[in-house]
């Protein structure tokens, strides 16, 4: 009898649609996805129970991550977005940090988690939680998504990763490149002809 591997068979689908032309693999599955969220979401619940914790979301790559996260908590939560880059259309980080949105919501005193789609090199995350501890939260949490073995990366505060990836650029759910592929409901590895 030959098994069949739904998955495989899924992934091989996915990988014909348009909007898939031009990555290598699916690094990262709609369901290990699903699965990892609802467990973040159950600790930040535990933590929060007794809190209504301000969720800072950045903009743009953490759009797909911090809403599946917000929809599975059970707590109250409020959130707000800062938009800041050092990416533009490489795919590489420049290393030189631009604040390109600032809240709306003061956060002295309150307990803030900040939610980012992946840690690269750990520059752009260190920067903006200077900016944020400067004024005077309760405390902050960071939750990302993503975080890439890079043995050159800064150590820099992150208290929950989904997954450790390897140091590949990767796309899909939030994740771009060049203003694509934000919509891939997986992440992806960008086959690097895209970009060469």
């Amino acid at each position: 009898m030959t098994v069949i591997d739904e998955t495989a068979i899924r992934e091989d689908r996915l990988l014909t649609e348009p909007r898939a032309r031009g990555i290598a693999r699916i690094l990262i599955s709609e369901q290990e996805l699903d699965g990892e969220i609802a467990a973040i979401a159950a600790e930040l619940d535990a933590e929060y129970r007794d809190d209504q914790p301000l969720m800072i979301g950045v903009l743009t790559g953490a759009v797909v991550f911090m809403s599946n996260l917000m929809t599975a908590m059970t707590i109250p939560v409020q959130i707000d977005f800062m938009a800041i880059s050092s990416y533009g259309a490489a795919t590489r980080s420049s290393g030189v940090v631009r604040i390109l949105k600032d809240l709306n919501e003061e956060i002295e005193g309150r307990r803030v988690i900040v939610v980012e789609d992946i840690v690269d090199s750990g520059l752009t995350l260190q920067y903006l939680l200077e900016m944020l501890k400067a004024r005077q939260p309760k405390d902050i949490r960071v939750v990302a998504l993503l975080k890439k073995d890079k043995p050159d990366a800064i150590d820099v505060q992150v208290d929950r990763v989904g997954f450790q990836i390897p140091d590949e650029f990767v796309i899909g759910y939030g994740l771009d490149y060049a203003g694509q592929y934000r919509n891939l409901p997986y992440v992806a590895v960008l086959d690097p002809s895209v970009y060469r």
